[in-house]
Order: structure tokens, then C-alpha cells, then sequence
């Protein structure tokens, strides 16, 4: 009996090869998930749920006896996880003629475009800020991450003022100071002022220059005034290429955030991390590769930003 035709014999260990270069290639592409400041959870839940507790009131004056204060839930969001997959197909002919170099290349481009894609969906809240469509939460609230409708479960709360972080203001300097003062303004779901430091400008390249110069120019920017610049120093840049990509070209929105909170309310939950796997299929000798990952991301929480929607 001669010896079985199994992969090995012609692919020539080539998986074990492929397998490092694509994860090695997949840790070295640029990677914005940690950039924007995602909190990351990595458990094997299908979907995870967020509900809270709202804020406390102040302390009233004591008169003999303690005035208990009441204490609201705040809305509760779901984060549901989805699959993503990609491949391609290699003929068995094609490997052994060309050996490792065209398709090292093919695997290289796996990663690439498993980590572009998860890219895209790390900047989709932005993207989507005015939307209340989201890919993975699901709002009991009902609005858009960033809106002018926000709401509280707070009774006799009013929710006039200091609810809405939704602008549509163009970027320069002058609107970056009414942003953030529109920020600064914002409340908790019992109607008091929260604790914000607006610290980081939000955008796609198309604003890279007047972004840089409202944060690095001594004097006020496009003004005869020999003003200093209130602006400088105080802010980060978050530039976000990917955001170019939902909007055909050169995307205008931007927006301001509090990296802290931020972090708290952006969450990015890892179901599957990103794998890679390749094999044979018997009928057609065809060698097929593929990478795969399972995750949800999505604001559970809206007064870590102001977003502007640039009409």
C-alpha cells in the first residue's frame, strides 16, 4: 500500500509557518481599539448588560432628623456580540508553483483585513453618533448616542438644559470653545452638574490642520488680536481615519470627550478573538484559509462626549 496523499505531504508544513506570520502581521497592524480607550472584556457571554444606579442627592439640613434622599435606576443597554469571517481559496497547483511568497502575501492580507474591519467598528460609534440604530447595543433609552433628547428616569427632573450633546457646528476654534462649554454643562440623571474635563478633539484627517493649529498656536487662531491662545495645550488628538471610510471621503463631523469617561462608557467585548485556521477540501484539492472573531462594542453611556454633525 503506498503512503496516503495527506496536506502534509504537499503543503509542506507550510500551516505552521502561515499560522505565525498571520498573527504576527495581525499584532503589528495598527490597532485603534486601545487608541480611543475602549474598556475591553474578553468572557464567553453572548451578550452583556449594563444597568445602573442613578446619582445621589446633596445632603439636606439637618433638623433632628435625616432626610433619606431617592435614588433612580439609569437606563439599561445590552451589548450583543456578532460573527465576522473572510477566506481565500488556493488551488493545490498554485501553492506548488508558487511556494511561500504569493501566498504569505494572501496571508498577510487576512490580517490586514480582519484588523481593518475591526477598525471600522471600533470608530462606528462616531460614526453613527446621531443614529439610534447601533450594530450591538441595544438602548432601553432610545436615542442616539449623541442627541438633543435625552432623557432620566429621575422624577421631576428637567431635562431642558444640560441633556443634550448633539452640535452641529463646523470645526474651528471658536465652536470648539462653545463644545466645550456645552460639555462642561452636561448633567447626571438627577439634574447636577457632572464632573467633566473635556480633553480630547475627535476627528477624521480632513480636520488634521486645523486641529493641530488650534492646539499648538500661541495666539488665537485667525485673529488680528494679539490674544493668547486659551486653547493651547489643553486638548489630545484622536484622529480617526476609518471615519473617512463611512462617508465616501472627507468626513467633517468631530467632536470633543472626556477621555475618562470615555473609557468608562465605550465598551468593546470580545467574544471569539480573531483566529486563523486553513485546510483542504478532498473533492477539489483546493487549500483554503480563513480568519473568524465574534465581538460587540457600543456606548453605554452618553456624557463622555459632544459630537457634531456638520450640516
Amino acid at each position: 500500500m503506498g503512503n496516503p496523499l495527506t496536506s502534509a505531504s504537499f503543503i509542506r508544513l507550510m500551516d505552521d509557518r502561515l499560522t505565525k506570520l498571520f498573527t504576527k502581521t495581525f499584532s503589528e497592524y495598527p490597532n485603534v481599539i486601545p487608541e480611543i480607550g475602549y474598556t475591553v472584556i474578553k468572557d464567553k457571554k453572548l451578550w452583556t448588560e449594563y444597568f445602573g444606579i442613578g446619582a445621589v442627592a446633596d445632603p439636606q439640613l439637618f433638623n433632628g432628623t435625616i432626610q433619606f434622599q431617592s435614588v433612580y435606576p439609569t437606563y439599561h443597554y445590552r451589548v450583543e456580540t456578532k460573527e465576522y469571517a473572510g477566506g481565500i481559496v488556493c488551488e493545490r497547483k498554485f501553492l506548488e508553483g508558487q511556494r511561500y511568497e504569493k501566498i504569505d502575501g494572501d496571508t498577510i492580507g487576512l490580517a490586514e483585513a480582519a484588523t481593518r474591519k475591526r477598525n471600522k467598528l471600533a470608530v462606528e460609534p462616531f460614526a453613527y453618533a446621531d443614529s439610534n440604530s447601533f450594530t450591538f447595543v441595544q438602548s432601553e433609552e432610545g436615542v442616539a448616542w449623541a442627541s438633543n433628547s435625552h432623557t432620566t428616569k429621575a422624577v421631576g427632573v428637567s431635562t431642558t438644559k444640560g441633556f443634550d450633546n448633539l452640535s452641529t457646528l463646523p470645526f474651528n476654534a471658536v465652536n470648539l470653545e462653545v463644545l466645550r462649554l456645552q460639555h462642561v454643562r452636561l448633567k447626571n440623571d438627577i439634574g447636577e452638574l457632572i464632573d467633566i474635563n473635556p480633553d480630547t478633539i475627535i476627528h477624521g484627517p480632513g480636520l488634521d490642520e486645523a486641529v493641530w493649529q488650534v492646539r499648538t498656536t500661541e495666539g488665537e487662531v485667525d485673529t488680528i488680536r494679539n490674544n493668547e491662545n486659551f486653547q493651547r495645550g489643553k486638548w489630545k488628538s484622536l484622529r480617526l481615519p476609518q471615519l473617512d471610510a463611512y462617508f465616501s471621503g472627507d468626513c467633517k463631523n468631530w467632536g470633543i470627550a472626556d477621555s475618562r469617561l470615555l473609557k468608562k462608557f465605550l465598551i468593546w467585548h470580545d467574544f471569539i478573538p480573531i483566529e486563523f485556521e486553513a485546510w483542504n477540501d478532498p473533492s477539489t484539492k483546493m487549500r483554503q484559509y480563513s480568519d473568524y472573531f465574534s465581538c460587540g462594542n457600543g456606548p453605554v453611556g452618553w456624557q463622555g462626549i459632544v459630537w457634531s454633525v456638520v450640516t
